[in-house]
């Protein structure tokens, strides 16, 4: 059973706790963290999702819902780890941006690492495959409606662009 903490619209913990599956309340908002990963070729990192999970077999960032107790640095952190195998300390994230949708609050983040494919280490029941891409090649597959997020992705490309080529 996965627990979220809750907050309120202005982001202000409750102090209550939600059960995963259940829907949430009028008003009651939880946590999700994304985590973008840049190798030291400045390749990105994209996982596949699980064809049983929505938006299936779709390329992403790594993210997923923050766990109650949890800081949004620590939930990112932690799907990195488990999802793809990569072990990063909270120094090593930058947050790229933050957005309150729907029934939740996103915030992305982006991190370098110095990783191979080899290092990447596939959590199967969330992830079925992973490459490297650099920005380009990650900007043709959003257009071909084959990576998530759609529209966020929009609001943040560019932050991802400066953080792999920083302006002169």
């Amino acid at each position: 059973m996965e627990l979220w903490d809750i907050y309120d619209e202005n982001r202000a913990a409750t102090g209550r706790t939600h059960v995963r599956g259940v829907p949430l309340g009028k008003g009651d908002y939880h946590l999700v963290a994304d985590i973008w990963t840049v190798n030291q070729k400045d390749l990105i990192l994209l996982t596949r999702r699980h064809p049983d999970k929505p938006y299936g077999l779709m390329w992403e960032c790594t993210g997923g819902s923050v766990l109650a107790g949890e800081t949004s640095e620590e939930g990112a952190l932690r799907e990195l780890l488990e999802e793809a195998g990569i072990h990063a300390e909270k120094e090593d994230i930058k947050l790229i941006h933050s957005i309150r949708q729907k029934e939740r609050f996103v915030d992305t983040y982006i991190t370098r690492q110095n990783i191979t494919m080899g290092d990447v280490k596939l959590q199967a029941e969330e992830v079925v495959d992973a490459k490297f891409v650099t920005f380009e090649e990650l900007l043709d597959l959003w257009k071909q409606g084959i990576v998530v997020p759609k529209s966020r992705f929009l609001l943040y490309k560019d932050n991802i662009r400066e953080f792999i080529n920083p302006p002169s």
